[in-house]
């Protein structure tokens, strides 16, 4: 399949966090991610700040999943806050590290050119989740 022919990704990374409508505002406000939508008590009229399930896409193309850590022993999906990591493609890693690094985030790695072309950067949200930002788009796909 060439690249022209690369459908909408189908992959949904996806992590856990203490405070999932904070890791949201802050996603949304350091890196640009958009929020699709959220689910929990709250969007219930009940109380709470429990997100159950969370989208937010990211502008130019794909997105993550998230939601609030649950005490449940036996739930599949029970990732620990912080263990998460991601590379993100941007077409502007220059700007973006500036909104980042405004909003408060760690920068954990400064911008920098890679010996394979591309422009990256890497940052911490509050939860302690790894963010690489970059214009590395992969590979070509095999024909």
């Amino acid at each position: 399949m060439s690249d022209d022919k690369a459908p909408p990704p189908q992959v949904w990374p996806t992590l856990r966090a203490r405070d999932a409508r904070a890791l949201i505002a802050f996603l949304t406000e350091a890196f640009g991610f958009e929020e699709v939508v959220s689910y929990g008590p709250a969007d219930h009229g009940e109380a709470g700040d429990r997100v159950d399930h969370a989208e937010l896409a990211w502008p130019e193309g794909g997105g993550v999943m998230l939601g609030s850590t649950r005490d449940n022993p036996d739930d599949p999906w029970a990732f620990q806050p912080g263990g998460f990591g991601a590379y993100v493609v941007t077409a502007e890693p220059d700007a973006l590290c500036a909104r980042a690094r405004a909003a408060g985030a760690e920068i954990t790695v400064e911008l920098h050119d890679t010996d394979y072309g591309s422009r990256d950067f890497a940052a911490r949200d509050p939860e302690g989740n790894s963010w690489s930002f970059g214009t590395y788009r992969g590979a070509p796909r095999p024909t």
